[in-house]
């Protein structure tokens, strides 16, 4: 699912996406931290640089003509509580959060990203694009949930 976040200006993104994975909440939980190894199971996601302990950049793209480049920055993370969020800066600012509960013998991810495209194509293109900015995140999302889930299984067995 994703709207606009109300109130706001354009280049505000609000987008939801559950995933359900086949690995316990602890196999899932180590995968989304290690930011390192998102790009042996996210096509999407280009490359990955350590910027500190806490932070690292990403540069992303997926089907369309431009390369996202985001900082993400450790903002919260508990496996205790399922619980893991970053602060995003770069290309794109604002949050992503993620939720994981146990479900049969899975785990569901709940993700949550409430964003502001800064760059300045983003921002030019955002009120006749936005609709292709929407289908683009999803085919992304789901890229990454296939991804995931070929890796989660790959590493069990």
């Amino acid at each position: 699912m994703t709207d606009s976040l109300v109130g706001r200006g354009g280049g505000w993104y609000r987008f939801r996406d559950t995933w359900v994975l086949p690995a316990a909440p602890k196999a899932v939980f180590d995968a989304v931290v290690d930011l390192a190894a998102y790009p042996l199971w996210w096509r999407d996601v280009r490359s990955v640089s350590q910027v500190d302990e806490d932070t690292a950049e990403l540069v992303c793209r997926s089907r369309l003509p431009y390369a996202l480049t985001v900082r993400m920055h450790r903002d919260r993370q508990d496996e205790r509580d399922g619980r893991v969020r970053v602060l995003l800066s770069g290309d794109l600012e604002g949050t992503l959060a993620g939720a994981l509960t146990a479900v049969g013998s899975g785990t569901r991810l709940e993700i949550t990203q409430e964003v502001e495209a800064r760059k300045p194509l983003l921002r030019k293109l955002d009120r006749i694009a936005r609709p292709v900015f929407r289908i683009n995140h999803a085919l992304m999302m789901r890229r990454g949930h296939n991804g995931l889930r070929g890796y989660l299984r790959a590493s069990a067995g």
